[in-house]
């Protein structure tokens, strides 16, 4: 048996434009469970950190980091990395995921704790290594207060477009007890939102399918009641007119990756598309929009 702790090493772009935020921590997120982010008020520029064991995915973080680049607009920073003790590491993380209550009705509950009965609760069982779609992170609890302000219309045709864990895919299937439609671009990521869907019941309710946005077919397929988009600001605004168009008369879309500075492009785009703000969310440095087709 080995009694080794795993080595770890701590990851860290410094010196980032607020608007480049999003897509550098997706970039990180591919290959290191764990993300967090700080402003360095001096300068206006912004911190990101993660832990990964060391050299863990070096050839998926390569070509992640050069896109994230690409979508900024800006010349790819220097990743920098340290080494970090291992000892206690995966005890800190479980003791750093403690239970959630987000708006009214959503529990994230880890799978290292108990699970009793809770009732007036919709409760999903998430593993605390999994940082995207934890709930912890404020696009992902942005969203789920809007669909919270929102399910007594009872959508029926749903799509969590950029799925993550499959968090806002299950928080609708058990809501609303309908179907969903859960799709990414990320091969890990459909794969992760079908075990969450296992483990929470879900496995008939929750579809997880690998596509780059609107182009398969099964995501064509028809109009949404309900559509969540939890991705960045950019792909957002190049989507606009393809979310306007499969979107039913009135249908309602849940926006987020974007930081609050980023509101104003995102929604002059969707507004170009035909669509009106509701409501607009904010959580911390992130905020959510919940718009409605004409």
């Amino acid at each position: 048996m080995n009694r080794h702790p795993p080595t770890l090493e701590t990851l860290t772009l410094d010196g980032l434009p607020e608007e480049a935020v999003p897509a550098f921590e997706a970039a990180l997120q591919t290959v290191c469970p764990s993300v967090g982010y700080f402003k360095d008020d001096a300068t206006d520029t912004w911190r990101l950190e993660a832990v990964r064991e060391t050299g863990s995915g070096d050839d998926e973080l390569l070509p992640a980091l050069v896109l994230a680049a690409a979508l900024s607009g800006i010349e790819p920073p220097e990743l920098q990395r340290a080494p970090v003790e291992a000892e206690g590491w995966l005890a800190r993380t479980l003791q750093s995921f403690p239970e959630q209550e987000i708006g009214a009705r959503v529990l994230i509950r880890p799978t290292h704790l108990p699970n009793p009965p809770t009732y007036g609760r919709i409760v999903l069982r998430l593993d605390a290594g999994l940082a995207f779609g934890s709930g912890e992170h404020g696009s992902t609890r942005g969203c789920l207060i809007g669909f919270e302000r929102m399910a007594h219309r009872r959508p029926r045709r749903i799509l969590d477009l950029g799925t993550g864990s499959g968090i806002l895919a299950m928080a609708a299937a058990k809501r609303l007890r309908r179907p969903v439609l859960a799709t990414d671009i990320e091969p890990w990521s459909v794969r992760i939102t079908e075990e969450n869907a296992r483990m929470n019941g879900l496995r008939n309710r929750v579809r997880s399918r690998l596509a780059d946005g609107w182009r398969h077919r099964a995501v064509r397929a028809g109009r949404y009641d309900l559509v969540f988009a939890n991705i960045l600001a950019r792909p957002l605004c190049a989507m606009a007119k393809s979310l306007s168009d499969h979107l039913a008369p009135g249908g309602t879309a849940i926006l987020a990756g974007l930081l609050g500075t980023q509101v104003r492009m995102v929604l002059a785009a969707h507004r170009r598309a035909g669509m009106v703000l509701e409501r607009r969310i904010d959580q911390g440095a992130w905020s959510a929009l919940v718009l409605r087709r004409r």
